[in-house]
């Protein structure tokens, strides 16, 4: 089962025991081997660097950030201002600076180089950096002050930017914002002026995005809600805010990259070109789907046209995974890569805006301070190019697996008492090498599962099917065509 589902109901009736959930969670870290809680020494280093921070000279907290983040996200990495400059703009983005509390070599860098990034799942993180950092000393946190690493981005009026710089500073959040209250007061046009910006500037950007040939995939994300002792589950659309200020991290990371490129000392998120026979491949299932997919409009068009309140769309959404399959980081000094570019996106992109959850990024960020600067890169950062993209593949991995695993945990808690009922659903994807096995979504509750069938499955369209196995130790669900 994915992690990301498509489907358009959301389902508030069925729930299940936080406590069955919070078992079978303990369970599946301990056969990972992964763990919320850091070695004492660990915890100590991270504890003694929180009360002593390095902060830099440059004040800049008299620049009104603030953070976009969920309610309950207390590990802030960005903060943003934004403002018009004549027929353009200038964007701030603030990122949390770790290197005024983690040292090369010491416990905290140690433990984050095995952790590689954070690990998501309902009510059970584990973090990448011990909480008195993440979520606290080093979280950009309203009406504190907090080291950052403050990026500088000119963008002109059809949403280019053109010029850039990073230096070190000083800054203070003004308000923790939520995207939902951020969005509401957009829909009534009583936001502030500056997620107006936003807003023109997301979508700038976005039409930048479709013109380079750069492509996202509409899917929407599942959630795992805890309401006071049970959990649920949920799909959810991302709000317009969201895709704005997605937007923004995006620009930085573009950013990051044409620094590195051009100075030719790096470390780079890279995506394959696409494979022509996966593209001829989805042809042949917007056919099976009636999809009408003209020969002339290229796939990032395609996916663009796509409604995914349409049961066809959503299983064609599902289909077109395939073409971004195969991402990795890349380190580089002194020679470009030979596949330096990230094909969904259409350049070449780094990530640098999530320090706190994402180990690369504190590599990054020091990379191109650095250029910005005119200094050396340090050794520290030299020393890790060719190791870190190893690093970031298996922690991607078990970071896919926790969640993957958790999401599935919970489905099968959910359905466990309900093994020979039917429920509607519709075939989103089916296996080519067996086209009487795929996948089936529920509409309630929100569940995306295994089904199989006497013969073809009919993908795309909606069925009936069976429950005929919810297994909570194996974390495992099947259904059966009707």
């Amino acid at each position: 089962m994915a992690s990301n589902r498509v489907i358009t109901v959301r389902t508030a009736a069925d729930s299940v025991s936080a406590e069955t959930l919070s078992d079978g969670i303990a369970a599946l870290q301990a056969e990972l081997k992964v763990s919320p809680t850091f070695p004492a020494a660990v915890e100590q280093a991270a504890a003694e660097a929180a009360a002593n921070p390095r902060l830099p000279d440059l004040d800049l907290t008299d620049v009104p950030f603030v953070t976009i983040d969920p309610e309950s996200a207390l590990d802030l990495d960005q903060a943003m201002h934004l403002e018009r400059d004549g027929a353009g703009y200038i964007v701030r983005y603030a990122i949390a600076d770790l290197t005024a509390f983690i040292t090369p070599g010491d416990p905290v860098d140690v433990e984050a180089n095995l952790r590689g990034e954070t690990l998501y799942g309902a009510d059970s993180k584990v973090p990448l950096h011990p909480k008195v950092i993440s979520e606290d000393a080093g979280s950009l946190l309203p009406d504190q002050v907090r080291p950052a690493l403050v990026w500088t981005i000119k963008v002109d009026e059809i949403g280019e930017g053109t010029d850039v710089e990073v230096v070190r500073a000083r800054v203070r959040s003004r308000a923790k914002l939520t995207y939902e209250g951020v969005q509401a007061d957009l829909d009534a046009g009583t936001a502030d002026e500056m997620f107006t910006i936003l807003r023109e500037v997301g979508e700038l950007r976005l039409a930048r995005e479709a013109a380079r040939g750069g492509v996202s995939l509409p899917l929407p994300e599942q959630e795992i809600v805890d309401e006071g002792g049970t959990w649920r589950l949920e799909f959810r659309q991302q709000l317009p805010v969201e895709s704005w200020n997605a937007q923004i991290s995006l620009l930085t990371g573009f950013a990051a990259a044409s620094l590195m490129v051009y100075a030719r000392v790096g470390l780079l998120r890279t995506l394959p070109p696409v494979d022509p026979r996966d593209v001829q491949r989805l042809h042949r299932a917007a056919r099976a789907l009636d999809i009408e997919w003209p020969a002339e409009v290229l796939y990032p068009d395609f996916i663009r046209s796509l409604d995914v309140s349409k049961a066809n769309h959503a299983a064609m959404v599902v289909a077109c995974t395939r073409l971004l399959r195969g991402s990795g980081y890349v380190g580089f000094n002194g020679e470009l890569p030979a596949q330096a570019q990230h094909s969904a996106l259409a350049s070449e992109y780094a990530h640098v805006t999530a320090p706190l959850r994402r180990l690369v990024d504190r590599y990054a960020l020091e990379i191109c301070v650095s250029l910005c600067a005119g200094n050396e890169v340090p050794d520290w950062v030299l020393a890790k190019l060719t190791e870190l993209p190893e690093t970031m593949r298996e922690s991607g991995r078990r970071a896919n697996q926790y969640e993957n695993a958790i999401l599935n945990l919970a489905e099968a808690a959910m359905l466990a008492s309900r093994v020979g009922e039917t429920f509607a659903g519709v075939i989103v994807e089916v296996d080519e090498k067996d086209d009487s096995r795929g996948e089936v979504t529920i509409e309630s509750p929100a569940i995306e599962a295994k089904v199989t069938g006497a013969g073809p499955l009919p993908v795309g369209e909606a069925v009936t099917v069976k429950l005929i196995k919810a297994d909570v130790a194996t974390r495992s669900v099947q259904f059966a065509l009707e």
